[in-house]
């Protein structure tokens, strides 16, 4: 344990974390910037006068529990979480969850991708994020509650068949069973995540494909690269679809292009014309 770095870590990560961040009043009688210690030894569950020390380079050892209340209270990234733990001189575990924190830049590059429909996916399939032309192409899904936003309850427990063929995917099957082999593999990686154990829990108990497909026990199936979508206002559009791994946050931007000078890049560029917007004429 490296008391030392502790404290000057816990201190420089406490400043940086304003009252307005976690809804408390700026005050006028702050003497220093950021939460004080009362505020983060309350956030992260343990007594004023042990995070006192902490800081003072006086502490004991912490537990893996308070120092997963520590990272929660001073809203620490992976990177930082794990550096806590080394300070500690306590093995990092495994992270707590999948990130559902998609960075500023990656929503930035959605927004600057021409001609092309593009989504972040988390780990466990939610979609996080989407430009516009995802919306038209796909489905607006800022008009969806987040528990509908995820492909795999839409894939497998989607009440009418038509909303399980995913959009009308050519391979809506093969992209159900790789996302259930995905899915093995982010549940071993996050094993006490209660999120993923619950998605998996309710896909098991909702669908015998899925079962099957869980029992055997495969991992990391590969997408197919092109895919066929069946729209209901442009017709059909056949996209390419590229995979971009963000390893950091454990998700992945999905990005749908058409081939220059093709029907289907007409179909996208209009699409990408009219939004989401209804076509029908009222009567």
């Amino acid at each position: 344990m490296d008391r030392a770095e502790l404290a000057g870590f816990l201190r420089g990560r406490r400043e940086r974390i304003t009252p307005a961040d976690i809804g408390l009043p700026a005050g006028t009688r702050r003497r220093t910037p950021g939460l004080r210690r009362e505020e983060v030894a309350q956030l992260a569950y343990v007594s004023t006068e042990y995070y006192t020390r902490l800081e003072q380079a006086r502490g004991p050892r912490p537990s893996r529990e308070v120092l997963a209340g520590l990272a929660r209270a001073l809203r620490l990234d992976d990177a930082e979480r794990e550096h806590l733990h080394h300070l500690a001189g306590v093995p990092p575990g495994p992270p707590p969850g999948p990130s559902r924190e998609v960075r500023p830049s990656i929503l930035a590059l959605l927004d600057r991708l021409p001609g092309a429909a593009a989504i972040v996916l988390s780990a466990g399939f939610e979609v996080l994020a989407w430009n516009a032309l995802a919306a038209a192409l796909l489905e607006d899904f800022s008009a969806l509650p987040r528990r509908d936003r995820n492909l795999l309850r839409r894939a497998f427990l989607a009440p009418d068949s038509k909303q399980r063929l995913l959009y009308s995917l050519s391979d809506a099957d093969a992209f159900a069973r790789s996302a259930a082999e995905h899915l093995r593999a982010t549940a071993a990686r996050y094993p006490g995540d209660p999120e993923i154990t619950g998605l998996v829990d309710e896909l098991l108990t909702g669908s015998a494909e899925f079962a099957r497909l869980w029992a055997a026990h495969r991992v990391r199936g590969a997408p197919a690269p092109c895919k066929t979508i069946d729209h209901p206002r442009v017709g059909r559009i056949t996209v390419v679809c590229d995979v971009l791994d963000i390893t950091d946050r454990d998700q992945r931007v999905i990005i749908y292009t058409a081939e220059p000078g093709s029907p289907s890049e007409q179909a996208l560029a209009l699409l990408g014309v009219i939004g989401t917007q209804r076509m029908e004429v009222p009567g």
